[in-house]
């Protein structure tokens, strides 16, 4: 007789992921020869140089850590996700914290590995470069180059923004972003947002909301107050949500 009352697992999201990886395989994964570290509560849990980059789906990649390279009495292994036992719910064990969202590969393609959810350690390292956000996809890089074409940001009818001292940041497959200094902004039309999020190639970005006629555009500008090494050049630089506001370069409005 089933439970109606019984509480859904709170790893159910481990639980398919695991599932899908088994069934379909990962979409890529490869060995990389960096040397990767994690530190959760006060204990380095693991240095390797046999980590691997695994794409649990095309965007970026997660790293898997061989299983070897982890202290045996830092993992716990719960119950097995599959009958035939190929993949393991586990649990990491710091000083005084405890993490459940870990998983244990024993068969497959991923045998051998396990997977530490990146936002549950303190901090990971690549070499000695401390990691934000999460892994730098090794296909994909970033240029930043100075531009005098004029970008030119509406609202409806309203110029919000104006300038020729731009910063143009390629990014593998996605668009382009136009930087801009925050002197080219009509300030007046905008508030401060709470909102932060973080990126690897570029740091920990903050927001401005859009005040325009009556109409709020949410995080529609962001900036980068210490932006990582590689995008110095957009410090305190702001750019324009280009799928929420009018983008003219040199008089040409972009498609959104």
């Amino acid at each position: 007789m089933s439970d109606n009352n019984a509480q859904p697992d709170a790893r159910s999201d481990l639980i398919d992921l695991a599932r899908s990886l088994l069934t379909k395989g990962p979409h890529k994964f490869e060995k990389t020869t960096r040397r990767v570290r994690a530190l959760f509560d006060k204990t380095w849990l693991f240095d390797t140089t046999s980590a691997y980059h695994v794409w649990e789906h095309p965007y970026y990649p997660q790293y898997y850590i061989p299983s070897s390279d982890i202290k045996n009495s830092w993992i716990t292994k719960d119950k097995g996700i599959d009958d035939g036992e190929s993949v393991f719910l586990a649990a990491v064990h710091g000083e005084k914290r405890v993490s459940d969202r870990v998983l244990v590969f024993e068969k497959g393609p991923l045998a051998g590995l396990t997977r530490l959810e990146f936002k549950q350690m303190d901090a990971w390292y690549e070499e000695d470069q401390f990691m934000v956000g999460h892994p730098k996809d090794p296909y994909k890089r970033i240029d930043i180059l100075p531009s005098s074409r004029k970008i030119t940001i509406k609202v409806g009818d309203v110029i919000v923004a104006e300038s020729t001292l731009n910063m143009f940041l390629f990014e593998t497959m996605l668009r382009t972003r136009y930087y801009m200094p925050k002197t080219a902004i009509q300030w007046q039309y905008t508030t401060p947002s709470d909102t932060t999020t973080l990126c690897p190639y570029k740091g920990m970005a903050e927001y401005y909301n859009l005040n325009v006629d009556g109409k709020e555009i949410k995080d529609a500008i962001w900036w980068y107050r210490y932006p990582t090494h590689e995008s110095a050049p957009i410090a305190a630089m702001a750019c324009f949500y280009n799928e929420k506001v009018d983008v003219f370069v040199d008089g040409v409005k972009e498609e959104k």
